[in-house]
């Protein structure tokens, strides 16, 4: 054998069509023909100086030093075939495969191996790079293909002008290759797939910056099998007007006329960035209509709207997806703060690549620190297409597609935080219907049953344009009056006159943030008191800490106000400092109140704060000054018609008489303040109840009893969201399952507490002694179990 070359080398692959089929024609021939076929192979490459690596039936395999000897050898051999039964194809590629003592090993020989194997009989295919080195030779371009077990698309070409069939390859493919790995998405990507298989259009919608083009691109070359004649990608975003579609899908599939092209061609066309251009959407109506086997995949902010079309909605990714995209790109390992970054930027897929690129000069929690500068924060390389160079200029390019009336609205829809119905954005912003429409069309407001609302990273875009139209003041004073109205509504405070609505209030969180932000930074201090005042049964639920701060950023800039509108604030404020323990400040502060609400002749009021004074005494050891205001605020209570009051001044009563050992007067007193409570819609101060009257019914050895009340008030408390009284409860089920030697499952709710208050500590709370239990292997195996489960987890299994 000769030395065989190095460095760049040019492989030769031959095999002959056919062969089983011409052994069976030529009988016993055969032999004959197939030696005349290896000798006319062998004397026209040794004539070029190929190198014989080997043979294997009637296939053989060649090296050259020089790609143009490569292609001469194949055409003399070619030539000298012509005449005889023997068709051989042919396949080269150049590249730098690396010498073993066994021969050439890696890619470049398998590539040239699957370029001969989809050629011809009498046909010499050729690579791109033995193309690029051939530059006197006659070749005929092929277009891009799709060959078996190799990645990327191959630009693919003939050595000469001679008319054969289609090649046998996957596919010709246009598809771009990306230059990074594509990252999760595997459920959306199966179920397009689906949709696409079943869709003559297919459009993918969403924001600018969620990843369409790259998650099309990567479900069309999924779907290559699917189309033998072709995938086409077709880039439109540098089009400058609709008339020139038609005419940049002929350039892209390189035909003179569409129309005359599609017909009997099973390919698909991806129509990437189609929103700026929609107008040009009914010229493709009458091609689809003739081409009954072509398809379209489309990337746009909104929908096409021609017949046969369907939507496929792609949303950010989820948390893990986002993370696995963020240390991919940074090539870090995940972390809490990797997790907190991706969730902070919505899960947005170009914001966390974006935001990767700074990994090198800041890490992730520096990163987090600086997302109030999102929109100009993060930029792309060079190479970046600049619609996506910047959040910013994502969010521009959609921004620049309204007419006048839609980004008047879209600028007012940044009054709002975390979203609102339609309802509330015709009364706030005087919204009309085909506005908002066309706004959800293009994606750039998104909707979750009767919420409409705006990704926190194209909200802070509207807020921009919001503040410099000159409107911003009006419409956060409006927005605060809104939700004032929306707040007295949930039925959250002390005089409300029905059934608490929880789930209102929690759905309105975001907005109630904006409107106390605006009251406290210099908006109407009044309607702020207000709100925050009516939101105490929300605060008391989720988190006291809040409400404390809201009110005090509030009450310094609202001395002006009503003395009334002042003493309830100062009452709900009381309340959010007992969870904290700060029963010193809270005591001042119902003093504070009680003045006020006496100064306006409120006895009704004055009776609610006599309730708190007297459970505050209760808290500070003082039972008997405690009975007295207890039993002070419940004649009040009822004389001014307050069962809400009347409730929780029965409650403080009924734990009194118990510690004063009249046991079964204190249970009743407490149970009465428990229906008094679900009977006028106060539910949290029912679900509390619950938990005093389980407590005290396991310290009279009532377990049976004890476990119903719990898990009564357990189930209440589920229903509203109180998240403390919810671990409350459940620490007291883990106690009564001690008391069972049901150490097992108390282990496991322990854990599951433990875990939540990890993630966020509940203040001025213990958790209950489980005594000896808590030594058993049992036990220790069920804590083990319950820090990995989610709380939600252990109150599921309380309950069943």
């Amino acid at each position: 054998m000769r030395e065989l070359p190095t460095g760049t080398v040019t492989l030769l692959f031959t095999d002959i069509e056919g062969s089983t089929k011409l052994l069976y024609e030529l009988g016993d021939e055969y032999a004959t023909a197939l030696d005349s076929h290896r000798r006319v192979i062998r004397e026209a490459m040794a004539d070029r100086g190929g190198v014989e690596m080997g043979t294997e039936g009637d296939a053989f395999f060649y090296a050259f030093a020089r790609a143009s000897d490569a292609a001469g050898g194949a055409a003399a051999a070619q030539t000298a075939l012509a005449a005889g039964r023997v068709r051989v194809r042919m396949g080269l590629h150049t590249g730098e495969p690396r010498l073993t003592k066994e021969g050439y090993v890696g890619l470049d020989v398998h590539t040239a191996a699957r370029i001969a194997g989809c050629a011809h009989g009498g046909q010499v295919v050729l690579s791109r790079r033995t193309r690029e080195l051939l530059a006197d030779v006659a070749v005929t371009d092929l277009g891009d293909h799709r060959l078996k077990d190799i990645a990327e698309p191959l630009r693919l070409f003939q050595l000469g002008d001679e008319r054969f069939p289609p090649l046998r390859s996957l596919s010709p493919t246009t598809l771009p290759q990306p230059v990074s790995t594509f990252v999760g998405r595997e459920r959306e990507l199966s179920a397009a797939a689906e949709a696409l298989a079943r869709a003559r259009v297919l459009t993918v919608t969403g924001p600018g910056g969620v990843g369409k083009t790259r998650f099309a691109i990567a479900l069309a070359r999924a779907a290559l099998d699917a189309y033998p004649d072709g995938v086409w990608w077709v880039p439109l975003a540098a089009i400058p007007e609709p008339a020139m579609v038609v005419t940049s899908i002929e350039r892209a599939v390189g035909a003179a006329d569409l129309e005359r092209w599609a017909p009997g061609r099973r390919a698909l066309l991806l129509l990437d960035n189609f929103e700026h251009v929609v107008a040009a959407a009914p010229a493709l109506s009458p091609i689809l209509a003739e081409a009954h086997d072509l398809s379209l995949l489309v990337t746009s902010r909104e929908l096409l709207r021609i017949q046969g079309e369907r939507e496929f909605t792609l949303e950010p990714l989820i948390e893990d997806e986002g993370v696995a995209l963020f240390c991919d790109r940074a090539d870090m390992q995940p972390t809490d703060a990797v997790r907190e970054l991706c969730q902070r930027l919505e899960e947005l897929p170009l914001a966390i690549e974006l935001a990767a690129a700074r990994a090198g000069l800041l890490e992730p929690a520096q990163i987090l620190g600086r997302l109030g500068d999102r929109l100009d924060l993060f930029t792309g390389g060079r190479d970046v297409d600049p619609r996506h160079s910047t959040l910013r200029a994502t969010i521009e390019w959609s921004h620049e597609l309204l007419d006048a009336e839609e980004q008047v609205l879209f600028a007012r829809l940044g009054v709002f935080a975390g979203g609102a119905t339609f309802e509330a954005a015709e009364v706030v912003v005087s919204a009309r219907p085909d506005p908002m429409q066309s706004l959800l069309d293009k994606s750039l407001l998104r909707r979750t049953g009767d919420r409409l609302w705006q990704l926190d990273t194209i909200r802070a875009y509207a807020v921009e344009k919001l503040e410099a139209s000159g409107d911003a003041a009006e419409l956060r004073d409006r927005h605060a009056r809104y939700y004032l109205e929306i707040a007295e509504a949930a039925g959250l405070w002390d005089w409300a006159p029905g059934e608490e609505r929880h789930d209102l209030a929690l759905d309105e969180l975001g907005n109630f943030r904006a409107a106390l932000g605006w009251a406290a930074s210099g908006g109407d201090a009044e309607v702020g008191l207000r709100t925050a005042a009516a939101l105490e049964g929300l605060w008391v639920t989720t988190d006291p800490d809040e409400g404390a701060r809201w009110f005090e950023a509030l009450l310094p800039v609202s001395e002006t106000v009503s003395p009334g509108v002042r003493a309830g604030a100062l009452l709900t404020y009381g309340g959010t400092l007992h969870p904290r323990g700060d029963e010193m400040r809270a005591e001042h502060v119902y003093r504070q109140s009680l003045a006020g609400y006496r100064s306006v002749g409120d006895r009704g009021g004055a009776a609610s704060v006599l309730v708190r004074l007297g459970h505050t005494a209760w808290y500070r050891g003082d039972p008997e000054r405690a009975l007295r205001l207890g039993r002070e605020g419940l004649e009040d209570s009822r004389e001014a018609g307050n069962p809400r009051s009347e409730a929780q001044a029965l409650g403080l009563i009924g734990e009194l008489e118990f510690e004063r050992g009249s046991h079964g007067f204190g249970l009743e007193l407490l149970g009465e303040s428990r229906d008094i409570a679900g009977a006028c819609g106060f539910r949290w101060w029912q679900a509390r109840m619950g938990l005093r009257r389980a407590k005290r019914l396991r310290e009279l050895r009532r377990p049976a009893e004890a476990r119903e009340e719990a898990l009564a008030g357990l189930r209440r408390s589920v229903v509203i969201g109180d998240r403390r009284r919810i671990i409350q409860l459940l620490d007291l089920l883990a106690l009564l399952d001690a008391d069972e030697a049901l150490t097992e499952r108390a282990g496991r709710f322990r854990g599951a507490i433990e875990a939540e208050l990890d993630r966020e500590p509940l203040s001025a709370w213990e958790m209950t002694d489980l005594g000896a239990a808590t030594g058993s292997v049992a036990f220790a195996r069920g804590r083990a179990h319950g820090l990995a489960m989610p709380l939600e987890a252990a109150v599921r299994e309380a309950l069943s």
